[in-house]
């Protein structure tokens, strides 16, 4: 008697990657649906999604397997964007990207597809799974689902999962993190997928690339501020320390520009008086008044993808930015101890901690 094949939904977002995933699943065996998630978007910017969609259908129909649309505006706008105004306001500089995954891909879509009789959904992120040991002390005993890097290292998207649970990793299939995106390319063109060489999508988690400076001006009033050197003293201005973060190097204007054109950094960012701090050299850094050890940083909202905290004893590393190199750290309860000082820490942004290829978890700056 034949086994009914698994049945997945893959979110297809009209690019390459995931367009790759549903065909990689089909060929399997599985039983694909291709989903593309509708999302509010802003009607100042440049609207895209009717694009994607139709790149996304004509993907199916090559495939030859069913397509749908849900609707996912009111979860997105709520866990997105009213996220990312509310963090700004408060002088954070949030990651819209990581939440997106929680809120939406991991958390509404995953649902949705659940109830909808998939036993899983599949995205195109690059980043892979796997079932490793016992979960100690588990009332249900289940094989632990690892979370490992992607194969390709220059895609590696395992800094923006770090919030999924054993539970959701359990209903979810990663195909593309199998391959370097070279290789996904060829893999489309085998295919013969009409995306097989449209560019990735940049920026924001579906809207697609902004100037986050910009795109809050529409929800956040600009209020003129000083910028200071390192010793107090006016050397020019900002619209608004909420556009800005620390690290940045655009986005204010210096007026005393000295005798070199060496470019400046945030290194501080004073919310109540509304000025910045910048320095020529980023090792100035401070993360805010109140926080200025920046080796010994406090993460909130903590997710250990096993379910369990990692071993205290031993020494690990950890990133506090998208493609930063990884650094070597110590994790305690709530906080992560670099061995080296980390120079942008930016609070709202995440930490996400290894153990080899493995994928840890992670944690919000406080």
């Amino acid at each position: 008697m034949k086994t009914k094949a698994k049945k997945v939904f893959v979110g297809l977002s009209g690019g390459v990657d995931s367009s790759v995933a549903a065909a990689l699943l089909k060929e399997q065996g599985y039983d694909v649906t291709g989903v593309f998630i509708k999302v509010w978007h802003p009607d100042f910017l440049p609207c895209d999604w009717r694009r994607d969609r139709l790149d996304a259908m004509r993907v199916c129909a090559k495939l030859e397997i069913p397509f749908k649309t849900i609707d996912l505006e009111k979860e997105y706008k709520e866990g997105i964007i009213d996220y990312m105004i509310s963090e700004y306001r408060e002088g954070k500089t949030p990651n819209p990207d990581v939440m997106c995954n929680k809120q939406v891909k991991f958390g509404a879509f995953l649902d949705r597809a659940l109830k909808e009789g998939a036993d899983y959904i599949a995205t195109g992120h690059y980043a892979r799974i796997r079932q490793g040991s016992k979960v100690q002390g588990s009332p249900l005993d289940m094989d632990r689902y690892k979370m490992l890097v992607g194969n390709d290292d220059n895609k590696d998207q395992t800094y923006f999962l770090w919030t999924l649970t054993q539970e959701q990793l359990k209903h979810s299939l990663f195909p593309t993190g199998e391959f370097p995106k070279s290789k996904v390319r060829k893999i489309a063109a085998r295919f013969n997928l009409a995306v097989a060489e449209k560019k990735d999508s940049q920026g924001l988690c579906f809207i697609g690339k902004l100037d986050i400076a910009d795109f809050l001006k529409n929800y956040i009033e600009e209020k003129k501020g000083d910028v200071l050197d390192k010793n107090g003293k006016i050397i020019g201005e900002h619209t608004g320390v909420t556009f800005l973060t620390i690290g940045q190097r655009h986005g204010f204007t210096i007026t005393d520009k000295g005798t070199h054109d060496k470019p400046y950094y945030i290194v501080l960012k004073d919310i109540k008086n509304n000025t910045i701090t910048v320095s020529h050299n980023t090792k100035c850094a401070k993360p805010s008044l109140a926080h200025l050890d920046k080796k010994k940083i406090k993460i909130k909202d903590v997710n250990w993808v096993s379910g369990e905290i990692p071993d205290l004893d031993k020494k690990y590393k950890a990133r506090i930015r998208y493609r930063q190199e990884l650094q070597d750290c110590k994790i305690e309860e709530n906080t992560i101890v670099f061995d080296e000082s980390q120079d942008t820490v930016a609070t709202g942004q995440s930490i996400v901690a290894y153990d080899g290829e493995e994928c840890l978890g992670g944690g919000v700056i406080v």
